[in-house]
């Protein structure tokens, strides 16, 4: 079976949706491409942000929570969410970063030059700069992320073993991985394992990794339970299908298909400007306009 080439996506949970918005638009640039709601759970927004041209590996997407239920990090859960940015853009997203009264360590998490930071809820966030130069500094895409697993060698057997990562190195607080696809997505899980998280605001919820069809999906969701992973069934998330698992270390991966896209129910030009329901919650639009708060879009 082909290696998993790249991150589909993250989501996480976070405060305010507007706070959210004015944080991944205003200060990082990203667009907002799909405002739903959460298809488990439809009283809260399920908000997409990405590039300028909903570009695969470059998807952000949030739960934004309207109560003061903050989560607590550890294991279970994704940990740090890292952005790629232009070759010699470091610097400029550092000043841009300060400017807007953001507290910035420069750490070596993912083997360079690595600005970490927090959003406006908590969520920890990074950037790294890409090989490539771009005629602006704007987000790439993910760089990677980090995983909070607790099983390490759990993980790194289903990472390396079945989805085909390289290893890139390992000393005695991370093991650091890479996708074999061309956008490289660099994966850390740290050692030795935290104690277990609980998640709410501030924390991730699940990350998404990107399978081209169905016809594939269902391939790995047959591997999947053949090695013994409690697999669900397929979900069809309207821009996608998809399938979850738990893995060792009890992190939550999800495995999406590319398409359909985000353009099946509106407009490339006009995405993330209304909010759009799945057919199962169309007849309750009205509630639901009236409950989930007015986004400032």
């Amino acid at each position: 079976m082909e290696a998993i080439n790249r991150i589909h996506h993250i989501t996480a949970i976070v405060g305010d949706p507007n706070e959210n918005l004015k944080f991944y638009r205003d200060v990082l640039g990203l667009r907002l491409i799909k405002q739903t709601v959460n298809f488990d759970d439809p009283g809260v927004y399920h908000l997409y942000f990405g590039d300028h041209n909903e570009s695969p590996g470059t998807v952000i997407t949030f739960f934004p929570w309207t109560n003061n239920n903050y989560g607590k990090k550890g294991s279970g859960q994704v940990g740090r969410i890292a952005f790629r940015v232009p070759k010699d853009s470091l610097n400029d997203w550092e000043k841009h970063l300060n400017a807007q009264n953001i507290q910035v360590e420069v750490t070596q998490l993912f083997g360079k030059n690595t600005l970490e930071f927090d959003d406006v809820h908590g969520l920890e966030l990074a950037i790294v700069e890409g090989e490539a130069a771009a005629d602006n500094n704007d987000i790439l895409g993910f760089h990677g992320s980090v995983l909070l697993s607790g099983n390490p060698e759990g993980t790194k057997e289903l990472l390396t073993g079945l989805m085909g990562l390289n290893e890139l190195d390992r000393d005695d607080q991370n093991h650091h991985y890479e996708t074999v696809g061309e956008e490289k997505h660099h994966i850390i899980t740290s050692i030795p394992p935290q104690p277990a998280g609980r998640f709410g605001i501030g924390t991730v919820h699940h990350i998404a990794w990107s399978v081209p069809d169905m016809e594939v999906l269902k391939e790995w969701q047959s591997k999947l339970k053949k090695e013994g992973f409690g697999v669900t069934v397929v979900k069809d998330r309207n821009y996608f299908n998809s399938i979850y698992i738990g893995e060792k270390g009890n992190v939550v991966f999800e495995f999406a298909t590319d398409g359909p896209g985000f353009d099946v129910d509106e407009d490339r030009e006009s995405l993330g400007t209304a909010l759009k329901l799945p057919k199962q919650y169309e007849h309750k639009r009205q509630e639901y306009e009236t409950l989930l708060p007015k986004l400032d879009v």
